[in-house]
């Protein structure tokens, strides 16, 4: 494992202790490991080991893929057994996260206060390891299929700060005129990022960093299965 990798890896899994509001003692006792160890791995006083790397995926149920490459999401896919209309998933009741009637990639852009106004908010879903701090919405198009299929949800949560981007992730991308959810990756000018699609009959889209206004980064996928 080399250095950089090492340096995202551990970068990974402080973005995993601010989303599960741990601090180092607790994220140590969560997975079972000594509190001084956890501080010279996350210090890069210590290589990081095999069996610490499994036991955030099992303890967690953390993606391998997304830890160790950044890739995928930190928790997969969700999959919600629902009936008739995806949106009777949803509880009318506050409490856990917001469910909004409203597509992240359909029509013209909007800002983000117009995009989760409240009279947008169709109810709440509670899921294991979906934040109430992320906020739902639907997926049009298969520019993403198959890691996002026409009709799934996606939980974001707003990037405060932009210039801190999880490389080889999936984020929701707005521009001058429109949104769009893709791989964010490394562009060779560092004035620039590649959007890339998982449909390979998509081209990536070589964008100026300055272009985007707003990023909202998608910790999870939730397909909603009508059929079960």
């Amino acid at each position: 494992m080399d250095a950089q990798n090492n340096a995202e890896i551990i970068d990974r899994i402080k973005y995993l202790m601010r989303e599960l509001g741990m601090k180092q003692v607790q994220f140590a006792q969560r997975l079972g490991v000594d509190t001084s160890n956890l501080s010279k791995y996350l210090n890069a006083h210590m290589p990081l080991s095999e069996s610490f790397l499994n036991r955030i995926v099992v303890n967690l149920g953390v993606s391998k893929e997304w830890l160790l490459e950044g890739t995928d999401l930190p928790f997969g896919k969700t999959q919600v057994p629902v009936g008739g209309d995806p949106l009777t998933a949803v509880s009318a009741a506050g409490g856990g996260t917001p469910v909004y009637d409203v597509d992240a990639t359909a029509g013209a852009a909007s800002g983000r206060n117009e995009l989760f106004a409240s009279d947008n908010i169709v109810g709440w879903v509670n899921l294991p390891n979906v934040s109430p701090n992320c906020r739902i919405v639907r997926v049009s198009g298969d520019s993403m299929a198959p890691v996002i299929q026409d009709g799934d949800f996606i939980a974001v949560r707003e990037v405060s700060n932009p210039n801190q981007i999880y490389w080889g992730q999936i984020y929701v991308i707005q521009l001058d005129d429109f949104r769009l959810v893709k791989y964010l990756r490394r562009h060779t000018d560092p004035n620039m990022v590649v959007l890339r699609s998982a449909n390979p009959e998509y081209d990536d889209m070589d964008v100026r960093r300055a272009d985007i206004h707003e990023m909202l980064l998608v910790q999870h996928i939730l397909h909603l299965n009508t059929r079960l």
